[in-house]
């Protein structure tokens, strides 16, 4: 469980984040979502230590992030695995290096143990046999794959996602979506993702934040997105004449 409490960010005179308050929990896929400029980077950063809030606190079961010194977030960091928007795959390395390199930093195991795991990680998100390529010869599928291989290669209790499905097909976006759902479920991980993408809002959506102008102003699950009558749901949800019509529909039969 990763516990935002009354979160505040100011760059100067711009009022970024205003109070956040949310829980987001262990076992669930849980979803920043809002407009661009809404502050959900901001959030995330904060959340995963990169920048120190103005006020407030984030909250790590029962460990106060920001309390902690350098070394001590080094040590939450071990449990956190980031998967991130432009996969931050090295090109020089090859597919199994590049799933190797957070337990080349914080394991001190041996080559054939971290192969292993290699293995059994590419093997879970269904990429068998590529080890010996390199990130240029696969697709962008792919490597977002072998990116979400990485992000849980150590077996962390934390994992963020930052827009996952962003620049993929639509068939691709859902499977990634499924990868992610089913191995938060499996590994009882808390899993956070920051996105805009309907389809991951209705599939995968199990805990919802929504932001607007650095407010938290609607929370929730998929189940009672198209219920709602929050106006600023309404509008970011619903921007598309498309979901306008299946909410109306939605609405009528049901």
């Amino acid at each position: 469980m990763i516990r935002a409490d009354n979160i505040f960010k100011s760059f100067g005179d711009n009022d970024v984040l205003k109070g956040i308050d949310f829980t987001f929990e262990a076992g669930k896929t849980n979803l920043i979502i809002g407009k661009s400029g809404a502050g959900k980077t901001v959030l995330l950063k904060i959340l995963v230590g990169l920048m120190k809030p103005s006020d407030g606190h984030v909250w790590y079961d029962d460990v106060d992030l920001c309390s902690l010194s350098k070394d001590q977030i080094r040590e939450i960091r071990m449990q956190v695995g980031m998967l991130f928007q432009g996969n931050a795959l090295f090109d020089s390395m090859t597919i199994e290096e590049n799933i190797r390199f957070p337990m080349d930093m914080f394991k001190t195991m041996t080559i054939k143990e971290k192969r292993k795991r290699v293995d059994f990680c590419l093997e879970r998100v269904s990429l068998e046999g590529i080890n010996g390529r390199y990130p240029s010869e696969i697709s962008g599928g792919m490597q977002k794959r072998v990116g979400i291989a990485r992000a849980f290669v150590l077996n962390p209790k934390y994992l963020f996602c930052d827009e996952p499905n962003s620049g993929l097909d639509p068939k691709t976006a859902i499977t990634i979506d499924e990868l992610i759902s089913s191995i938060t479920d499996e590994y009882n991980m808390t899993t956070i993702i920051n996105t805009h993408d309907m389809n991951s809002v209705m599939e995968i959506g199990e805990n919802i934040c929504l932001l607007s102008n650095g407010n938290l102003v609607w929370q929730g699950n998929k189940d009672l997105v198209m219920e709602t009558d929050n106006k600023e749901l309404e509008s970011f949800i619903f921007a598309s004449p498309f979901l306008q019509k299946l909410r109306k529909r939605a609405l009528l039969n049901g």
